[in-house]
């Protein structure tokens, strides 16, 4: 479990191509200073499970699944990425609660700065809009962040200067893409909602 709260811009340092799958290799020195083969390090907000560590460096397979759902298919050698470790139990809850399972990917359709801060309009797919309320939680590409407001199909958000200066939101241009996950809170209600619905409304008894 992770919290958005990056701790590092990394760098992709290799890509070795693998059939349907890939392995990566992340340049991350304060994300690998305690990590360990089968560790879970969330890149762009996507978790993967290292394989090898080395100066400063980890190794990470990323199977064709990932790439289809996420923007990780689109990375190069020389792409900045987000890093972070998985929150300690017992540590403070630093943003909101993410599981590193991206539920699909937007754009981002427009920046507009301001004086301190930067708008940043973001569009994402119809299936995932129920679960994006007005100053509801939401991780983008690994970042968690308060909705400022939502429009159905788009939604904006207010980067800080610390946020544009330490992530990758601060580098991307109209057009690329973002991971999104949204709040697994929603999701968690949206299903026990559903399931009561059923049982209130299941068939009749039968008559005897």
């Amino acid at each position: 479990m992770f919290t958005g709260i990056v701790e590092e811009l990394g760098e992709v340092t290799a890509i070795e191509q693998l059939g349907d799958s890939s392995r990566f290799r992340l340049r991350g020195p304060v994300v690998t200073e305690d990590a360990r083969h089968g560790d879970s390090i969330a890149v762009n907000g996507v978790c993967l499970t290292v394989v090898d560590t080395a100066d400063g460096e980890f190794t990470a397979d990323v199977m064709a699944e990932t790439l289809k759902r996420s923007s990780l298919g689109a990375l190069a050698p020389g792409s900045r990425v987000n890093l972070e470790r998985p929150m300690a139990l017992g540590g403070r809850l630093g943003g909101h609660l993410v599981q590193g399972h991206v539920d699909g990917t937007g754009t981002i359709a427009e920046r507009t700065p301001g004086e301190h801060w930067e708008l940043v309009r973001i569009s994402l797919p119809p299936e995932l809009a129920r679960y994006v309320v007005e100053k509801g939680s939401i991780t983008v590409d690994g970042v968690s962040l308060t909705v400022v407001d939502a429009d159905g199909d788009h939604f904006t958000i207010s980067l800080i200067p610390t946020t544009l200066a330490l992530t990758t939101l601060g580098i991307k241009q109209v057009g690329d893409p973002v991971n999104l996950e949204v709040d697994v809170l929603a999701k968690y209600v949206e299903r026990l909602l559903a399931a009561k619905d059923t049982v209130d409304t299941g068939p009749s008894e039968a008559v005897k």
